[in-house]
Order: C-alpha cells, then structure tokens, then sequence
C-alpha cells in the first residue's frame, strides 16, 4: 500500500521540477527611463540595474483580509533616491506616493497631488539630483540613474526631478523633510 502511494505522489513531485528551474529575472531601467525585465544581465542590454524588493519573510507575506506588511522608511539620501528611480521603474504613483509625508493634507489637495504623482510617473526619468544644482549631489557622479552605494552627508532639503515624453520635458520638486530617524518627500509641483 505504501509502495502505490509514493507511485501516485511521483508525478506531483515531477511537476514541481520545472518551477525550480527558471532563471534570475533582471530588473533594469533603459536609456529612456522605461522598466526592462530580463534573463540577461542589465549591462548587457544597455540598461541600469534596479535594487529587487527584499525576499518576503513568512511573517512579512500579506495575507488576503489582512493589511499588507509595512515599508521600512529611506533612511538615508541613497535610499530615498532609489526607492524613487524604483517608483519610476515600476510606474507606480502609490510607491511613490509612499515616500511622502502627507500630515496636513486636506482630502482634495491629497487627491489632486495623487493624480499628479500618477501622471509624473508615467514619463520616462531623465534626471534626479539633490538641491539646486546637480553637481552638488554625490549621488550624481556618473549616470544620473545609477544607485549610489551610500551617502554620508545629509541631502539638501529638495529633490527635483526631470521627465520626458510626447509632449516635452517636465521638472517635480519635492520638498525632503526628516522626521523620526526617515526622510520624506512634501510634493512641490
């Protein structure tokens, strides 16, 4: 009896094989600021690397009826920037939308600056870089969309952004604040 129950649990176990087998998924950002998803390495598709979200723990999966497990904050310059390229990358206003310190917001001027976000993330990332001046950004050493690996001096107290698309280039400014150890983007226009 035994030996017909390991028979019938074979082809359940020869099923699974092939989910195992599959190859790493490289998630780039192109020249033009689109998201390309590959089985090659980002360099080789003339593409710049995008951080993955962090393996999912069991006690971080989101179960269905449950709210979904929260963000850590961007505690510094490097991680604000590129959990911003990611929010680009993934065409995603509510990402971004979660780097944002929405204290003091009224319901319309909230609403109206989602629909803003939603519009700024569909064009392509030109440029990120802190301050005024976007020599002033150690971030922005070689390509202006590459990860920095870290950033040891405090940021200045606005991100600007540059967006292309149909209908011409566009800049964002994003006010960054600091509280409770995170900083956080106030959207400028």
């Amino acid at each position: 009896m035994r030996v017909l129950a390991l028979l019938l649990l074979l082809p359940l176990c020869t099923l699974a094989l092939p989910a195992r087998a599959q190859n790493t998924i490289h998630r780039c950002v192109d020249a033009h600021g689109n998201p390309v998803f590959t089985d090659q390495p980002c360099t080789s598709q003339q593409a710049t690397p995008v951080q993955a979200p962090p393996p999912a723990s069991a006690a971080s999966v989101a179960t269905p009826g449950l709210p979904a497990p929260l963000q850590r904050c961007a505690g510094t310059a490097a991680e604000l920037r590129q959990r911003v390229i990611d929010a680009f990358a993934a065409r995603d206003p509510n990402q971004l939308a979660g780097l944002m310190l929405w204290h003091g917001y009224g319901h319309v001027s909230a609403v109206d600056d989602i629909r803003a976000l939603s519009r700024l993330v569909r064009q392509p990332l030109l440029e990120i870089h802190f301050g005024d001046d976007p020599g002033d950004d150690p971030a922005s050493a070689g390509s202006d969309l590459s990860p920095v690996a870290s950033s040891a001096a405090p940021p200045a107290d606005e991100l600007q952004l540059r967006t292309g698309g149909d209908d011409g280039e566009r800049s964002a400014r994003f006010a960054i604040t600091r509280q409770a150890g995170c900083l956080w983007l106030r959207y400028g226009g």
